[in-house]
């Protein structure tokens, strides 16, 4: 089975090819360029390295939320695009269930974290069990309080990563009380080949959609939205 992998879901853009067990390329910016810019020039490049037909994969993987709402968006349309274009399936990978299998066979808990700003994160807990990835707690957006309260009780080792870990490294080091440690640069960030390598499994169990099935899974309003609902609630109060 031949998977190709988008993220666009964080500070991260990132694209790969993998081949069942064989991950033929990558291609991996962390920059300020918007992913707009990025994405399709990078999937174009892999298809230009490695003389990728496009109609000889089998399905699109990319990571379908939480996140970046721009970035999902940008994510989802370019699937959805291939998806209709190749007449190829999609599958949806939960972004923080990426993260986490950037750490595959890793015997600590771990727990991804994005910056969800207001001192809030999309994280998870999850572990591996002869390299299958069991999840503890799933994909969710709370208070970096709460999520390091449940690791106390779990009273594991953990292994934390994601763009979230610079903005709530301190809080970590405060306030965790079990053994922690920080995943290295290379396994730190989203990456597509995680994300296309759990997509590998996703199609074995049929676990696909259509292009036009697809949606994003925000997992909470945007700011916008928020704002929006604020201010039909003070014109609708009596007082």
């Amino acid at each position: 089975m031949k998977v190709l992998g988008l993220d666009s879901s964080g500070l991260v853009a990132s694209v790969a090819v993998v081949e069942d067990d064989n991950l033929l390329a990558e291609y991996t910016v962390n920059y300020k360029k918007t992913h707009s810019q990025t994405l399709l020039p990078m999937l174009d490049q892999i298809v230009t390295m490695i003389e990728l037909d496009l109609n000889t994969i089998d399905a699109i993987a990319v990571a379908g939320g939480p996140g970046s709402f721009t970035g999902l968006r940008i994510g989802s349309a370019t699937a959805k695009g291939l998806g209709f274009a190749l007449g190829k399936p999609l599958i949806q990978i939960p972004t923080v269930d990426g993260l986490a299998y950037n750490l595959c066979g890793s015997h600590n808990l771990i727990c991804p974290l994005m910056d969800a700003r207001r001192n809030q994160t999309y994280t998870g807990l999850y572990m591996f069990v002869d390299d299958v990835m069991q999840v503890v707690e799933p994909q969710c957006a709370v208070g970096i309080d709460e999520i390091v309260e449940r690791i106390n009780h779990e009273n594991q080792a953990v292994v934390f990563l994601g763009d979230g870990v610079p903005v709530f490294r301190s809080f970590i080091e405060e306030n965790c009380r079990v053994p922690f440690s920080f995943a290295p640069a290379h396994l730190n960030k989203q990456r597509a080949a995680a994300v296309a390598s759990l997509g590998i499994l996703y199609l074995q169990e049929g676990k696909i959609q259509t292009a036009a099935q697809h949606r994003p899974d925000y997992l909470r309003l945007s700011q916008a939205e928020r704002e929006r609902l604020a201010q039909e609630e003070s014109m609708s109060d009596p007082k």
